[in-house]
């Protein structure tokens, strides 16, 4: 119940502060904390699911919206470059409009399916950072067999290191309090044996994780028949989404330098920018910033949230992207967070 109200409290407050943002925005206050644009992170795009239980509900947008957040930047006067244009566009962005830069993390199938034709409708590019141990099907989507396995159980039992413990399912707010507990636990972890526990759990409850990352990841095929067209490219996201930071540097490294072999070979070319598993402050850190420079990338993003100016020009593979997120659906929302106010009244 506890975890239910806050969860609620946070988004009230979240959504409050947007419309203070928006309002400020149209009151044209504040203009000097935009910079020079925004670079957008996205996961899912596809039509509402309905689910009794949805913990990754934060990762999906509808088309709609996306098609409303496209028509608002337009109208606001952006210019929507792609990624790799991003170097060039620091170092020489004097009396250039704003410019708004779509990325979409994962590889998801929804992206070819129902991003793609809205893309193409504004002629906006947009990049695809794919993680080469889903598109392979090596690796599992732990979140996403979390959320399944969860919707199906009314009780689990596990071992989260102290011992076998048992939870209730039968409301929202259990299930979501213990999936917290089991996000908690693969970031306090070593992170691929916390999955593969999870992979156990749920294959003797008669899941096949895998099976769910080929419901809903594009393949090498389909990856490489959605850089046909001329908006579409595709970004480095490592082998196994795991959280850089947390892994020696040899590793982190060789993660980085095999996704980019990956997109490569199905490519043609070595991707210049690179995405990192989860993008929070614990989960990326200066470190695989220089190691994605020593890699030869020219760009690398986070998922912390900011606006792009001039002073980025000295962390371009480090920088913040703003997360158009399920949970608030509503175009003036997304200019907001492009007006960098939000982050200015955050603090951020």
């Amino acid at each position: 119940m506890e975890q239910g109200i806050r969860i609620r409290l946070k988004r009230a407050a979240i959504s409050g502060g947007l419309e203070t943002a928006a309002i400020l925005k149209s009151l044209g206050l504040m203009r000097d904390v935009a910079g020079l644009g925004a670079i957008f992170t996205l996961h899912h795009v596809r039509p509402p699911l309905r689910r009794t239980f949805a913990p990754n509900a934060h990762l999906e947008i509808s088309p709609e919206f996306l098609d409303r957040v496209i028509k608002r930047l337009k109208r606001d006067g952006y210019e929507f470059i792609a990624i790799d244009a991003l170097p060039e566009r620091i170092a020489n962005d004097r009396n250039k409009p704003p410019f708004a830069i779509f990325t979409l993390d994962d590889g998801n199938r929804d992206n070819l399916d129902h991003a793609l034709p809205v893309f193409s409708r504004h002629s906006a590019p947009f990049t695809v950072f794919v993680a080469q141990g889903l598109s392979e099907r090596t690796h599992s989507i732990w979140w996403e067999t979390l959320a399944d396995l969860l919707n199906r159980l009314n009780r689990v039992t596990f071992d989260f290191g102290g011992g076998a413990e048992s939870f209730d399912l039968d409301k929202a707010s259990q299930r979501q309090a213990v999936f917290a507990r089991f996000a908690a636990y693969v970031h306090g972890q070593e992170e691929m044996e916390a999955v593969a526990r999870i992979d156990e759990l749920a294959r003797k409850n008669g899941l096949e994780p895998l099976d769910l990352v080929r419901a809903s990841i594009m393949d090498r095929d389909e990856l490489k028949q959605l850089i046909r067209h001329p908006l579409a490219s595709l970004g480095a996201h490592t082998v196994s989404h795991r959280a850089l930071a947390r892994l020696p540097e040899a590793e982190a490294a060789a993660e980085m330098a095999l996704s980019a072999d990956y997109i490569a070979d199905i490519t043609g070319r070595r991707p210049a920018t690179i995405a990192y598993p989860y993008g929070t402050a614990d989960a990326v850190s200066p470190r695989e910033a220089r190691l994605a420079a020593e890699l030869g990338f020219s760009v690398g993003v986070t998922t912390r949230p900011g606006t792009i100016g001039a002073v980025n020009a000295a962390t371009i593979t480090h920088l913040p992207r703003l997360s158009l997120n399920g949970h608030y659906q509503k175009a003036r929302y997304a200019t907001a967070l492009a007006s960098g106010i939000p982050m200015r009244l955050m603090g951020h």
